[in-house]
């Protein structure tokens, strides 16, 4: 088994807040990430698959297709959007660096051929990340 992990950017905005708390609640518990007009980062993303390596191509998936899901089902989606506003999946959660993970994991999971889908690693600072391996069972 090999594990092949392929790195992608975005820049997106988010706040954190929940609606059934008050404004005090919300700053007492997210300090500045509470500010509705949200603040920014520059994510980075890790997506890790496993695999065999093909004896004949020597790859465990094809890097260019992988590259190009990773464009079509998480760039083009989260790339200058603001989270909270612009992605179907945050409407009804925070986007947290673990709920974004958990997205991310839920927009490739079934996408990658010949692979298995291993990890997703979101940074939102250098050192600020989250690990989702997958629901465990």
């Amino acid at each position: 088994m090999i594990f092949l992990t392929r790195k992608a950017e975005f820049s997106s905005a988010h706040f954190y807040w929940v609606d059934d708390w008050s404004e005090d609640e919300n700053l007492k518990v997210f300090g500045k990430c509470a500010n509705r007009n949200g603040h920014g980062h520059n994510y980075t993303v890790e997506v890790t698959v496993a695999g065999e390596v093909d004896p004949v191509s020597g790859f465990v998936v094809d890097l260019k297709q992988l590259k190009d899901i990773l464009e079509h089902e998480v760039i083009r989606v989260y790339d200058h959007r603001h989270l909270n506003l612009e992605v179907p999946e945050f409407r009804e959660s925070i986007p947290t660096t673990e709920n974004i993970a958990i997205a991310i994991w839920n927009r490739l999971a079934d996408k990658i051929p010949n692979a298995r889908l291993h990890r997703v690693r979101v940074y939102e600072m250098p050192d600020l990340f989250a690990d989702f391996y997958g629901e465990q069972e």
